[in-house]
């Protein structure tokens, strides 16, 4: 797994904020496609369980922006007397906890009862590790988080539920392919539909 990020804070039990790795941090620090929107992260804790989630916004923090007095030191003569100067422009990724699996690897949707502490790092969930996620004991694939996400994603809720659907299509069967398409559809009506003012 690739570490993507730190946990920085929270702003409700399933809503965190994780800042973005750097060139600070590590020596190779992860691109862009590895934190996109509706990426799947793993956070492992400490009883070898960890707590899924999905990234679902995204917001640029720059405190110099606006600051146009002179400057005594360029950039390069910063990174060596005040590396952690420059360090203070980065990404910060919002995080929806989906749920999370157990020491016995068993998947579980709902709200976990755990607290994920400050700077616990953030991985980047594999492909197949995202689909194993959704899969039950029956091996189909189920979205039992999907209300979780309605209620706390905000106006990215549809988009992101979109945007998890057709991640997983491709590995479906041609009946659960079926079973999301309709749940996409519906989405995708009751955006159009809602976004309508009569």
């Amino acid at each position: 797994m690739i570490k993507i990020a730190k946990i920085i804070k929270s702003n409700s039990h399933v809503d965190y904020v994780g800042r973005v790795i750097d060139a600070i941090d590590v020596d190779e620090p992860p691109v862009a496609s590895d934190y996109g929107f509706a990426q799947f992260v793993s956070v492992p804790l400490d009883d070898d369980s960890e707590v899924i989630g999905v990234i679902y916004n995204s917001q640029l923090i720059n405190p110099e922006y606006g600051n146009f007095g002179p400057r005594l030191s360029s950039a390069e003569v910063n990174s060596v007397l005040s590396p952690d100067y420059l360090n203070e422009q980065g990404l910060l990724v919002g995080i929806l906890l989906l749920g999370w699996r157990d020491e016995k690897k068993v998947n579980h949707h709902r709200v976990p009862r755990r607290v994920i502490p400050v700077n616990q790092d953030i991985y980047r969930l594999e492909d197949e590790d995202a689909l194993q996620f959704h899969k039950g004991e029956d091996g189909r694939v189920r979205l039992h988080y999907y209300s979780q996400v309605i209620t706390h994603a905000g106006l990215f809720s549809a988009p992101l539920i979109e945007a998890i659907i057709e991640q997983l299509e491709p590995a479906c069967e041609p009946e659960e392919r079926q079973r999301l398409c309709v749940l996409k559809n519906a989405l995708v009506w009751q955006r159009t539909v809602g976004g309508q003012r009569l």
